[in-house]
């Protein structure tokens, strides 16, 4: 067989450029225009099944549409939010760069145009095949294996995770600045041009505040080294050391992010596995995503550890030696580019086989992104050999090759379906696992969104009845029996289910602030402002606590410290018009016109459904300090929003 060699011969002497990279340029020039235009299409048709998808309360929820750095930003606040945007996580996940894209589209977008979202995810995930097509023909393969490497990563049903769910838009956004940074490098090793340092320095940060997972780049520099100079030196190690110590300061922050929100530690107390299990776990894992990458089954959102550790995981460690052994045969036979392929492969989903126990699942098809770039490889190579060496055979090669392409992407478009909304994402998990109460979980909390109460209080019951101590399930279901209040004794229900989730977690503040609605409902306001104040000292940061402490407070005639709980409200939300106008109203009620006023103005900067409300009240009150223009004025603007006034005898007192 040939050895697998390239174009030209590349050096990283920073003096000389190598002799043969006009061939190389001129290779990629020559390749016809319109193959990675055909491979993108593809890739366009086999995703267009995810355009119309709506967001999925699986963390779609916490990374944006819930999160009032994204939620709240405007022109005012942007700065604000985008400093503190990328000096915090995320549940656990330090990811500022994509979290900040989501701040950006919503102010473009807005919350309810979820194909806007899509489509941005779909257009970077673009970006990455075409990245891929062309590192590709610089590593020396030809222009069929370039475009078959560029349609595996475009289409394999793998990829449908980081582009359907806007969540993963880390993947996409990482893969592409790691890409980016990937095809700098190896043109670095082309034509020795200094400024290629700032650029690939530049996109691997980029990449690395976009997702953790960009930690591997300094392993993948060194895969290159090797394909490309076929060996490795003391230099091009020590000129690397940057470039680790990058990855080192941003795998602990990771890390550090992880143990702080618990992910690491939740983990690991739910399923009690060991150190020494989860390196057999880690090596299953590895052997799945191995099969994955040629018979792509089962594809779940979720993959749950089991109860108990299943024996036929321990066989599963000889995947090591035999995997080290492949590696050693393939670096003394000098086969390089199935070496590049497999260690490529390797560094980059090693620090993802959940050994560390991060997270509710021990897979996920997301973390293939990047790493299935280096099996892509080795197929696009021995296509390219074959089709060099075995002419006579390339009829079948194509026959073989675009019936097994038509599969994958018939299963990527079928793929792309299950995440039309969080109601197909949950029923999907549930056919391949019902030992988990998550899916249950969350499934009834679209039920329940959605009206579908009766589904919703089935699910709800499902997962309690699996697992009693469950204080997100108790508090879950009790916003369901509040939310079907009709009577006492619903409310009664809603009450005993905080209760339990209270019990079990009596440190949670939003449980508390919900029960305290609950006795505010059943006109209980001891109860209920004695719950409020508890749960806003456990969450601090509790929006609807302080608001509807602040009801509370007017219901029992203490205007002066629901004004307070008003302003506490506004500090976390300041876009509320209605809580503006609320703040007006309880000023004016205190005597306090300028004051009132002030907020009044505040609310009709939102141009809402109630603007006309809010004029008027202000001419209300500038009728009361005698101001009769402005009184005037506002009514006349309240009229334009087809307000009418609550006072018939008002327009005459204004002399109208």
């Amino acid at each position: 067989m040939a050895k697998p060699t390239p174009k030209a011969k590349f050096s990283t002497n920073t003096k000389q450029a190598p002799q043969a990279q006009t061939n190389v340029s001129k290779q990629v020039i020559a390749r016809p225009w319109y193959i990675l235009w055909l491979v993108i299409i593809i890739t366009i048709v086999s995703f267009s099944s995810s355009i119309d998808n709506e967001f999925v309360n699986w963390d779609d929820d916490r990374n944006f549409y819930e999160n009032p750095l994204v939620r709240d930003i405007n022109s005012n606040n942007f700065w604000k939010n985008t400093s503190q945007i990328f000096q915090s996580g995320v549940i656990g996940n330090y990811n500022p760069l994509t979290t900040w894209t989501f701040a950006i589209e919503k102010m473009v977008w807005g919350l309810d145009k979820p194909m806007y979202w899509h489509v941005d995810n779909l257009v970077l995930h673009l970006i990455a095949v075409s990245l891929v097509f062309y590192i590709v023909i610089l590593l020396g393969l030809g222009w069929q294996g370039a475009a078959l490497v560029a349609l595996l990563f475009g289409i394999h049903p793998m990829r449908v995770e980081s582009v359907a769910w806007v969540t993963e838009r880390k993947d996409v956004l990482f893969g592409v600045f790691y890409l980016t940074a990937m095809y700098q490098y190896i043109k670095l090793k082309i034509d020795a041009k200094r400024i290629r340092w700032f650029y690939l320095t530049l996109f691997f940060v980029l990449s690395l505040f976009s997702k953790i997972q960009a930690v591997s780049f300094p392993l993948t520099m060194m895969a290159i080294d090797y394909y490309m100079d076929h060996k490795w030196t003391f230099k091009t190690i020590v000129n690397k050391i940057p470039f680790f110590a990058l990855s080192l300061v941003f795998g602990i922050v990771g890390i550090y992010m992880l143990k702080d929100f618990g992910s690491l530690s939740s983990a690991a107390d739910t399923v009690q596995f060991s150190f020494i299990q989860r390196l057999f776990l880690g090596a299953f894992s590895f052997i799945v995503y191995l099969v994955k990458f040629i018979i792509p089954y089962e594809m779940a959102p979720l993959y749950p550890y089991p109860a108990t550790f299943p024996n036929y995981y321990y066989p599963a460690i000889l995947a090591g030696p035999v995997v080290l052994y492949v590696l050693y045969y393939t670096y003394v036979k000098e086969k390089k580019s199935l070496f590049f392929g497999l260690i490529f492969f390797i560094v980059n989903i090693v620090f993802l086989l959940q050994i560390l126990g991060a997270g509710q699942g021990y897979l996920a098809d997301r973390f293939t992104y990047i790493a299935y770039f280096g099996l892509f490889f080795i197929v696009g190579y021995y296509f390219d050999q074959w089709l060099t060496n075995r002419k006579d055979k390339t009829t079948l090669l194509y026959s073989i090759s675009g019936v097994y392409l038509m599969l994958l992407m018939f299963m990527t478009f079928q793929q792309n379906k299950i995440w039309q909304n969080s109601g197909t994402l949950w029923s999907h998990v549930l056919e391949y696992t019902k030992e988990t109460t998550l899916p249950y979980g969350n499934r009834a909390n679209y039920y329940r969104d959605k009206g579908m109460y009766k589904e919703a209080l089935s699910d709800y019951n499902t997962a309690i009845a699996m697992k009693d101590e469950q204080p997100q399930a108790y508090n879950s279901r009790a916003k369901l029996f509040f939310t079907l209040a009709k009577s006492r004794d619903t409310l009664l229900l809603a009450l005993r289910d905080y209760n339990k989730a209270i019990e079990y977690e009596p440190k949670d503040g939003e449980f508390r602030v919900n029960r305290g609605a609950t006795y505010a409902r059943l006109e209980d306001y001891d109860n209920a402002l004695k719950d409020f104040t508890e749960g806003l000292a456990l969450k601090p940061d509790h929006e609807v606590g302080y608001l509807n402490r602040s009801i509370i407070y007017q219901a029992v005639g203490n205007l002066e410290a629901s004004v307070k709980d008003i302003d506490s409200y506004l500090a976390l939300n300041p876009n509320n018009a209605d809580i503006w106008y609320e703040k007006g109203r309880a000023l004016r009620l205190l005597e306090r016109p300028q004051e009132a006023i002030a907020a009044y103005n505040q609310a009709v900067k939102f141009n809402n459904n109630n603007t006309g409300l809010y004029y008027y009240e202000r001419s209300r009150t500038y009728f009361g300090l005698g101001d009769m223009p402005n009184a005037r004025a506002d009514y006349q603007k309240s009229l334009q929003y087809n307000f009418k006034a609550t006072d018939p005898a008002y327009p005459s007192q204004l002399g109208l």
